[in-house]
């Protein structure tokens, strides 16, 4: 069973109101950073045990690809500033794959990569579509891969795919331990002000909301008539509503701290986030197979009506005590 990776709800998210002083000093220090410390740990991890057990002990290579893949999760909504930086956030995630370019990019590789290929300075440089989790996912648990390639092929390509996201996961700790978080902590040229700085957040918060509405559910649900289980997110390694909860999670987190002195707004994202989340753990159903169940696809659609709902709020209250607005974002064009 894995570790839960979600930090803790008795964080302490006391940080007082825009009016009062800035918010962005003290989510980033009790909520940013930690999630990008303990990713870089766990990346860490993950390419240490890929390179001495994926051959004698899978298990433990397996145990650590699910601890980092949660700490990527828990961090994803941080998607601005290093992580924009050089594809960095693709170069972990790709996805959704509309196109399979992933499976395709891990063939290819298998089929003719080099030691030199895969030397981490040759790596790096690698299409997007091959690195990071996804790859990963697909190299590790994809049925039909395991039953035709050769172990060691697969462990030497795992070995650079891991080592590649510790590398990425290491810079973007460090740029958020010192140079960004002191953009995001004092008027600098990237935030010249700190609504400019809470809208940032803002931001991370109403489109890790709609991910989870528009990609993570809205992609398998499909329609009725036409439901599409395997558009699950990483379904292959039965992550799909894992991902959903420890996004959900920890977007509760920040939704709380950016309430911090609108009480009632506070109460009713409380309320809202802990009814949502709650209604995902009892689905128990991991890959979210369940889309092509009547029965079971109403319950999915109670979760996805549950974040709607607390889109509107976020929207319509949140957004106008902070004096902010989400703006455009990457999912708006998809």
């Amino acid at each position: 069973m894995w570790k839960s990776y979600t930090l803790a709800l008795s964080l302490a998210l006391s940080a007082p109101s825009l009016m009062a002083a800035p918010l962005a000093p003290e989510i980033t220090t009790s909520q940013i950073q930690p999630a990008f410390a303990a990713l870089a740990q766990r990346a860490d991890s993950l390419a240490h045990r890929t390179t001495t057990h994926c051959l004698s002990d899978p298990a433990q290579m397996t145990q650590a690809y699910h601890d980092a893949f949660d700490a990527w999760i828990a961090a994803s909504h941080w998607r601005f500033g290093p992580t924009e930086t050089n594809t960095r956030g693709f170069s972990l995630a790709f996805w959704p794959d509309n196109r399979g370019k992933t499976p395709n990019a891990v063939r290819a590789l298998l089929a003719k990569a080099t030691p030199e290929t895969l030397k981490p300075a040759n790596f790096a440089d690698q299409s997007v579509a091959a690195k990071g989790f996804y790859a990963l996912d697909f190299l590790l648990f994809d049925v039909d891969l395991q039953g035709k390639v050769p172990s060691q092929n697969r462990c030497d390509l795992a070995q650079a795919i891991t080592h590649d996201i510790a590398r990425i996961a290491a810079i973007l700790n460090t740029e958020w331990q010192h140079e960004f978080a002191s953009l995001m902590t004092a008027p600098s040229a990237r935030y010249a002000t700190a609504a400019e700085a809470t809208q940032e957040l803002f931001k991370a918060l109403t489109t890790g909301l709609q991910l989870n509405d528009d990609l993570r559910l809205g992609r398998p649900l499909g329609t009725f008539d036409r439901p599409r289980p395997k558009r699950a997110e990483a379904y292959r390694s039965e992550r799909s509503l894992r991902h959903l909860m420890v996004s959900l999670e920890n977007l509760h987190l920040l939704a709380l701290a950016l309430a911090v002195e609108a009480p009632e707004v506070r109460s009713t994202l409380d309320r809202q986030f802990y009814r949502v989340i709650s209604r995902a753990a009892r689905l128990d159903d991991p890959t979210l197979a369940g889309v092509s169940d009547p029965q079971k696809r109403l319950r999915i659609e109670a979760v996805k009506q549950g974040i709607q709902d607390l889109r509107s709020t976020v929207a319509t209250q949140l957004g106008p005590h902070l004096g902010v607005s989400a703006g455009f974002n990457s999912l708006d064009g998809d």
